[in-house]
This record gives C-alpha cells, sequence and structure tokens, in this order.
C-alpha cells in the first residue's frame, strides 16, 4: 500500500473514488445477497487506505463500517477473510461495542479451522479485547504460540507483545510457551496445505484442514518474536536476562547457539550489550561471545556484534582489533549497505579511537570515488579524524571536488569533521579557512550555513593567526545573509573580537550597513555591536564616529533599535555605566534565576518584599554559552548514538530540577512554613548497589531554619509490596538538628516506583551551618502479591535495609559556586571578614592533585583557569563562591610542592560574614 500520488490527488475522479463519505455509502455491499467477494474486497481496501493516510472516522461511522464488515464472515472466499480482519483490526480502534465479535474470531482460532484464518485471527482478536478478557483467552495463546505453524505462533507472540501492556500478570505466564518457541529445533513453514484454491485460497469456497502438512521453515522468524516476548517479560529482572543471554548465546564463542535466525541473534546481541553496559563484571564473558559471533555466516550479525564491541565503555584498543578487522572486511564489500554501515560506525568510533581506525584509512580512500555519496562523505570525514598533517592539503582537494553533489546534512558532517580538525592542526588552517569562505558563498539551508559560521568562529577563538581575516570573511558573508541569527551572532562577535584588532575601523562600515539595509532584529543587533567599538575605543576620534552613527539610529522606526542607541549614547558618556552594561564579564546562572523566581513567585509573603538578587550565583559569559551550547551536529549525526541512548529521554535541566522539587513540596502544606528553599542537591546521591532489590537516592534541601532529606525509593520486586516504607536516620552526638516530621511511603510497589519520603530536621541554631553525618536504615512491611488477583496479601513481615550513610557537608550545601571578577572583589571585600591559615597538606602528590581536592570539598567556582597550574612548583588558585545566608566569599589558596614533603597551602579567605569565613576554613582544616 502507498500514498496517492500528486498525479491522482488533482483528479477528480480518485478524489470521489476515495471519499469517505463515498465509501460510507457504497457500504451497502456487505448487505447484497449473494455477497460479491471481489467488490467487497475492493471497498475493504479502500477502507483501509483512507485510515492509512489518515483519515479518521466518527465513532458513529467507524461502528457502522464495523458491523457491516462482520457480515462478511460467513463467507468461504479466502482473500476476503482476510481482508475483513484487517478491516477489523484497524476500525477496532475507533467503534463502539466491538466486544460483540469475540466470539466469531474465537470460532476461527480453534485448531479445527483453516491454517490461513488461524493468524488474521489472532491479530484482531488482541485488539478487541479488553485487559479483563485476557485470561479468558489464555489458552487459546497459548496453544497458538507453541503451534507448528510459524505463521500461527508469530502471530500470537506479537498479539502477546501488544497485550504485555494492558495484562502484564497473565503475559507473564506465558514465559514457558514462549521459551518453548524460541528454543524450537525446527518450525513448520506457512506455504503448505491442501486447499485446492493454492497458498491464498483466491476465489475457493474454502476446504478443510485435516490433510494439512506443515513442511520445516528455513528462516525461523518466530525466534525473532519469542525472543522479543521472553525479554519484554523478564527485563525488570536483570539477573533472568543475563541468564537468557547466556543460555541462547551458545557459550563462550557464541557458535552453539539455539538460535537460528539472524535477526534474533542480532536482538540478542543488543540484549547482550545492554547487560554489559548496566553490569561492568559481565563484560568479559559477553565480550568473548560478541567475538564469537563476529565469525558467524550472516553480515548482519558479524555488522551487529562489531557495533555492540565499538560501543561498549572503556573499550581499548586491543580490544576492538577483531572489531576493526571485520569493519574493514565489509569497505571492499560490494554491497552499498555494508560499506555505508561500516563508514558509518568507523566515523563514530574515530572521534575516541582514531588511531585504532587508522589501519582503515588505504581501504576508506579507495571510497571517496564511491557512487553512493553518503558512503563517500563517511569515509572522509572519518580520515580527517584519523589522518596526520600531511595529509590534510590532498583531503581537501578531494572534498571541494564533489561537495557540490551531496546533500546539505552530509555536507554539514564535512564541515563538522573540518571543524575538528582546524583546532588539530592549526598550522594548516590558510587552506581550512580558504575551503569554509568558499562554500560559505555556496547554497545551502541555515544548518549548513550555522555549520560553517560555528567552524569560523572556534578558529577565531582557538588560532590567533587568522583571526583578522575569518573577521573579514564573516563581514562579507553577512552583505548578503538571508538568516537573520546568523547575522545576530556575527555582529556579536565582531562587537566582542573587532575592537581588539589592529585595524578596527575597517569592521564599522560594514556593521553600519546592517543599520541601513537589514530588519529591526539585525538592526537592534548591529546597534549593541557599534556601541561596544565605541565603549572600547583607544581612539577619541572614533568614540566621536561612533556617537555620531548612534545619533542617526535615534530616528530608527522600531523601537528597540531607538532605545538601544539612546542607551548605549548615555553609556559611552559614563564609565560606571560602561563597566557594568558592556565590559561586565559575569552574569547571573540562568538556572539559579529561573528557581529563585519561581520560589520568589510562589512565596504570597516573599513578594511583598522586593526581589533580593545578591544571594544568585554568577557564572562567566564562557560558561553560559558552555550550557546554552547546543550539542555539535557532528556529534549528532557523524557519530550516530546508540538506539539505547536515543530511546531515553535528554536528562532534566538544573532549572527543570528545582522547579519539580518545588512543585512536590507545594504539595506538602507542612514545608509552606518553612519558606523558599535555599539551596538543594545538584544531583541525587545514591545510597545503594545498582543491582540491588530496593534502590534508594538522596536529594537534600536546605532552608532556613530546617534540613529536608528527600529519599527516592524504588521497588524493583514486581512480585511484592513494601508497606509503611520510611527511612530511619539517626544523626552524630550533639549535632545541632533536632527530628522536625518523617512522611512516610504508604504502599510502594514496581509499578508506582519511585515513592519519596521525607526526613525534616529543626537546626537549633540557624546562625550556624552544621555539619554531619547520618546512619540510615529503610524499613516497612514486606508483602507477596497474590498473582491471581493482584493484590497484596494481608500477612506480611517487617524487615529493614541498611542505606549508606548520608552526609550534611559545607562544600555541597551551604556553599554554591558563583562567578566573579577575583581581583576586584578581593579588593571590595578588604573590609570584610578575613581569615589566613596555612596547611601542610603531606599526601598530596602534586599541586593539580591538590587542587582538585579543594575545589571539590569546597564546591566553590574556579577563576581565570587557576584549576589548572603552569608550574609544578608554585600556584596560586582563586575560588569564588556563594554561602547561603552568607553572602559572597573568595578563597586564595597560595600553594608550593616539594617531593617529600607534599604540599604547603596558605589559605587566604575573604567574605561578607564572619560565619562564612570560619565555614571555609573549617572545611580545609578538617
Amino acid at each position: 500500500m502507498a500514498y496517492a500520488s500528486k498525479k491522482e490527488e488533482e483528479s477528480g475522479l480518485s478524489s470521489y473514488y476515495n471519499n469517505k463519505t463515498t465509501i460510507i455509502q457504497e457500504a451497502r455491499v456487505f448487505n447484497d445477497s449473494p455477497i460479491s467477494p471481489r467488490k467487497c474486497r475492493a471497498l475493504l481496501t479502500r477502507i483501509v487506505y483512507l485510515l492509512y493516510i489518515g483519515e479518521t472516522f466518527g465513532a458513529q461511522e467507524a461502528t457502522t463500517l464495523f458491523f457491516g464488515t462482520t457480515k462478511l464472515f460467513q463467507h468461504k472466499d479466502s482473500a476476503l477473510r482476510q481482508m475483513v480482519y484487517l478491516a477489523i483490526k484497524e476500525l477496532a480502534t475507533t467503534a463502539e461495542d466491538v466486544i460483540m465479535v469475540t466470539s466469531s474470531i474465537m470460532k476461527d482460532m480453534q485448531p479445527n479451522s483453516e491454517v490461513i484464518y488461524r493468524p488474521n485471527a489472532i491479530r484482531a482478536l488482541c485488539r478487541i479485547i479488553d485487559p479483563s478478557m485476557a485470561q479468558g483467552v489464555e489458552r487459546f495463546f497459548k496453544a497458538a504460540i507453541v503451534d507448528r505453524t510459524p505463521s500461527i505462533s508469530s502471530a500470537a507472540l506479537v498479539s502477546s507483545y501488544h497485550l504485555f501492556p494492558l495484562a502484564k500478570d497473565v503475559v507473564k505466564r506465558w514465559v514457558n510457551e514462549a521459551q518453548e518457541a524460541v528454543s524450537a529445533k525446527s518450525s513448520s513453514s506457512f506455504f503448505a496445505g491442501s486447499s485446492s484454491g493454492g497458498y491464498l485460497n483466491f476465489g475457493s469456497s474454502g476446504s478443510s484442514n485435516s490433510g494439512y502438512q506443515p513442511i520445516p521453515s528455513t528462516s525461523y522468524i518466530t525466534q525473532y518474536h519469542a525472543l522479543g516476548l521472553l525479554y519484554l517479560i523478564r527485563q525488570q529482572d536483570r539477573m533472568a536476562v543475563t541468564k537468557m543471554i547466556q543460555q541462547l548465546g551458545g557459550g563462550r564463542g557464541g557458535g552453539g547457539s539455539t538460535l537460528k535466525n539472524s535477526m534474533a541473534l542480532c536482538m540478542l546481541i543488543r540484549y547482550a550489550a545492554k547487560v554489559m553496559e548496566e553490569d561492568p563484571n559481565m563484560q568479559k564473558q559477553i565480550l568473548e561471545m560478541l567475538e564469537g559471533w563476529l565469525r558467524h555466516k550472516s553480515d548482519m550479525v558479524n555488522f551487529e556484534a562489531a557495533r555492540a564491541i565499538c560501543e561498549m565503555k572503556n573499550v581499548n584498543a586491543s580490544q576492538l582489533t577483531k572489531a576493526i578487522a571485520v569493519l574493514q572486511i565489509f569497505l571492499s564489500s560490494p554491497k552499498s549497505v555494508l560499506k555505508f554501515s561500516a563508514t558509518r560506525t568507523l566515523a563514530a568510533l574515530a572521534l575516541t579511537h582514531p588511531a585504532a581506525v587508522a589501519s582503515c584509512n588505504v581501504d576508506l580512500e579507495n571510497l571517496i570515488a564511491d557512487q553512493n555519496r553518503s558512503v563517500a562523505t563517511y569515509a572522509i570525514t572519518t580520515l580527517l579524524k584519523t589522518g596526520n598533517e600531511a595529509s590534510v592539503d590532498r583531503l581537501m582537494k578531494q572534498i571541494t571536488g564533489f561537495m557540490s553533489e551531496i546533500s546539505d546534512e552530509f555536507k554539514v558532517i564535512i564541515v563538522d569533521a573540518i571543524r575538528s580538525l582546524c583546532i588539530k592542526f592549526p598550522t594548516k588552517h590558510v587552506s581550512m579557512l580558504a575551503f569554509l569562505s568558499g562554500v560559505l558563498r555556496d547554497e545551502g539551508g541555515y544548518d549548513f550555513k550555522r555549520a560553517v559560521v560555528e567552524a569560523m568562529f572556534d578558529m577565531i577563538k582557538f588560532i590567533a593567526d587568522c583571526k583578522e581575516q575569518a573577521l573579514s570573511h564573516l563581514c562579507e558573508f553577512i552583505e548578503d545573509c538571508e538568516f537573520t541569527k546568523l547575522s545576530v551572532r556575527i555582529l556579536h562577535l565582531l562587537g566582542l573580537e573587532g575592537p581588539k584588532a589592529p585595524q578596527p575601523t575597517k569592521y564599522i562600515r560594514f556593521i553600519y550597513n546592517r543599520v541601513v539595509l537589514e530588519n529591526a532584529t539585525v538592526r537592534a543587533a548591529a546597534v549593541a555591536s557599534l556601541a561596544k567599538f565605541g565603549v572600547n575605543a583607544v581612539d577619541d576620534g572614533l568614540r566621536r564616529s561612533i556617537g555620531v552613527l548612534l545619533n542617526r539610529c535615534l530616528d530608527d522606526v522600531d523601537d528597540e533599535v531607538r532605545d538601544r542607541a539612546a542607551m548605549y549614547l548615555k553609556v559611552m558618556k559614563e564609565t560606571p555605566l560602561a563597566d557594568a552594561y558592556v565590559k561586565e564579564e559575569s552574569v547571573f546562572s540562568l538556572a539559579a534565576l529561573e528557581s529563585k523566581l519561581v520560589a520568589y513567585v510562589n512565596d504570597v509573603d516573599a513578594r511583598a518584599q522586593p526581589f533580593d538578587a545578591s544571594s544568585i550565583p554568577k557564572i562567566s559569559r564562557a560558561q553560559l554559552a558552555a550550557e546554552s551550547t547546543r550539542p555539535s551536529t557532528l556529534d549528532l549525526i557523524a557519530a550516530p548514538a546508540t538506539k539505547r541512548a536515543s530511546a531515553s529521554p535528554p536528562p532534566p535541566t538544573a532549572a527543570e530540577t528545582q522547579s519539580a522539587y518545588l512543585q512536590q513540596f507545594a504539595e506538602i502544606s507542612h514545608f509552606a512554613e518553612y519558606g523558599a528553599i535555599l539551596n538543594s542537591s545538584a544531583k541525587p546521591a545514591q545510597l545503594t548497589e545498582s543491582e540491588t532489590e530496593y534502590q534508594v537516592t538522596c536529594v537534600k534541601h536546605i532552608f532556613k531554619e530546617h534540613a529536608v532529606f528527600q529519599f527516592n525509593v524504588s521497588n524493583t520486586l514486581p512480585d511484592t509490596v513494601l508497606e509503611q516504607v520510611v527511612v530511619v536516620m539517626q544523626p552524630q552526638a550533639d549535632s545541632g538538628l533536632t527530628e522536625d516530621v518523617v512522611f512516610q511511603i504508604d504502599s510502594l510497589t514496581c509499578s508506582n516506583s519511585p515513592g519519596i519520603v521525607y526526613v525534616s530536621f529543626k537546626r537549633d541554631n540557624p546562625q550556624e551551618y552544621t555539619t554531619t553525618s547520618f546512619q540510615c536504615i529503610l524499613k516497612f512491611i514486606s508483602k507477596e502479591l497474590d498473582p491471581s488477583t493482584g493484590r497484596p496479601e494481608e500477612e506480611g513481615y517487617e524487615d529493614e535495609y541498611q542505606l549508606e550513610d548520608v552526609e550534611l557537608s559545607a562544600g555541597g550545601d551551604y556553599i554554591i559556586p558563583s562567578y566573579a571578577s577575583f581581583s576586584s572583589e578581593w579588593d571590595r571585600l578588604r573590609s570584610g571578614a578575613t581569615a589566613t591559615e596555612t596547611f601542610s597538606l603531606g599526601a598530596m602528590e602534586s599541586i593539580k592533585a591538590a587542587c582538585d581536592s579543594i575545589i571539590e570539598l569546597l564546591n566553590m567556582e574556579p577563576l581565570g583557569g587557576t584549576e589548572t597550574p603552569n608550574s609544578p612548583s608554585v600556584h596560586t588558585l582563586q575560588l569564588s563562591g556563594l554561602v547561603i545566608g552568607g553572602g559572597k566569599v573568595l578563597v586564595r589558596c597560595r600553594m608550593t610542592f616539594s617531593r617529600g614533603q607534599g604540599v604547603t597551602l596558605e589559605l587566604g579567605v575573604r567574605a561578607e560574614h564572619e560565619g562564612a569565613c570560619a565555614l571555609v576554613v573549617s572545611v580545609v582544616g578538617g
């Protein structure tokens, strides 16, 4: 079935023929006597076609067609009956009272019915029944799963797969039958029978099935479907999945596997790779199985095993040898699909192991001239990552030859590969910049142009020798740029880098042209860029010229452009304003700003006071750019992520996490009295091993007078329910904390996990920063679930589970990293609280190790790149942060290193409040 062509859609006859109203009127043919199989088949085909292209039938229309279709059950024409089941299956989701045809469908599921009817009947029944009826048809499905006819067995397995989300407990009982289907030594084929109508019985009146003799199948497709169902049933039990892989994998070499179907083996390899990723202890055993599958007779299995090895975590060069050898053989295959899959996998692997992939360079160079441009693109991309400096110019010439022959998607891959190569071989920037400037003038979409512009941005940032030339190329590009976003970004860059150039005046003409010729968005960006030239100008004449240009912008038709021009004219006249609005290098952390604003808006009492921004941490503009920058297109296309990674949703941002915490607290009235959350843990702390039956993580929330511990508890046992779940916390003696309230989980099952237990402590002295550790025990009542009813048994038993200790520490809970201009802030805090202490860190083996330890301990922001020492013997580390309730704090760590004595540290602290200063000194002093 295919979409109608444009020519057919334009035809009035075709639109009438496939019109919904016409089809409903023609449904009268279902009531004719005698029934015409040909007319009914044609009408049913049109109904299914309309559903396929997105047409919808109302409930009444679908019901009329559905029950009209069921009248054709009595006819013996095999092809018509198959079409009836297809239409019933598609209409069942919309029509009403569909359950009434259950008995008719189940009649065709009987073992004595025609083989050709039974698979269709099973698929249709899966769509008709509701979850409460699943137990009533269990006997039929069990028998069908182990049937010798592949079409019947596969239909039952796939239908069971679709039934699983609706009736998990019932389908789980079919595990033995699924195991039998996946382990069958031989199965039967659908292509046999004694009916006189042949394979589909077209035009026949049907015949009995008594003479049916199934013949062995060579596809073993039933194993593929059975394996999928087995994994679905067992996926929550890692030990069962591991055992299944070991049984079906055929031992150490993978050669004795009972699986004969290539797709089933590929699926088993993916399950094995997932187990290996989750449990590193299984890596060695599964790697041996994967290496055995590299020698399988099926190319599909060879490739899947090779890809699984290439995507392993922490894989080394020796483990990659056999997989790369298989992919290298594929590179010389006459089949395009094998060449494409091999080059794509090698391109991804070259990002992390370029030396290992370099052995394939000769074969990859032969593919540059391949007729399939997708293969050629990936070959060049891989060569750009694995080649040496001498081969760059030769590769650039070959790339230029076919850039015009490939799509924008593959152009982006090439450009991003060159972008990485620029940083790797900066001495070759001349040829690469010439190539980028050339393709920038070519035709292309936004994604392609953005990739080229970002490549030039990187060259400007990392290669000082090409900065001036690259800026000139970008100036020429914005003269004829059709993409507003790119023009704005380039103008912003010109405002940052242009004033630092030897001749800044040559860029002003290009910028002012945008004020005259472009739309309002670009004009506003151009005004901001001009202002940066004016503020940073050394020459008074240039400053006056910029002022004249900005004065002309005061007459602009757009209010944003006029407002910016007026503001920047004022800023240029007053140095303090220029420092605050143009030269300031720090900005608010957007995630922290959002969470504080949400808390401010939701707190009725807080809204009576002006919003206080002093407690919001600041970050550098470079950090902001790193947080907001989308992943490189190279990572998304040239180095495709695994299916396992793409199937999972992206992790929530810090702002989304904070918003979720606020929403959870809003649902508990007791916490409303605590006020705003001052700080929450950046990420949950794991208190149990990942493979345990009960998994617990902890998030700490600090309030003005309270500390709340949020325990996320997950129950991984599908046949057990936990009731009255609570965490008992025992702090150290004289901790200064008093338990306030505990909120337990009433009932926790595998399906509603995770649940949340809250334990709140009151801080006896809110002015002090209490640090302590807690012993934690998970307590609950365990009850078994009745498999027949799905309800917990009346009697259970009390149980407890020891958790890891929870620490309330200074760095992780009271100090928030915040960017600052160190020299100016250090001078400003001269009159505040200060402290200087000297420490001997004899266990430290280097200054770098000491820097890493101090940053981790204090959880503060390193400034000016001081986290990376330039000298192995002497270094100064500068740190900045905010102490909740204690304001700004800066730390200066002067360190010297000598062998045998370790690191000697002079710790200097300046803060706005004495308590914050004492807190930092106490953390380092232990």
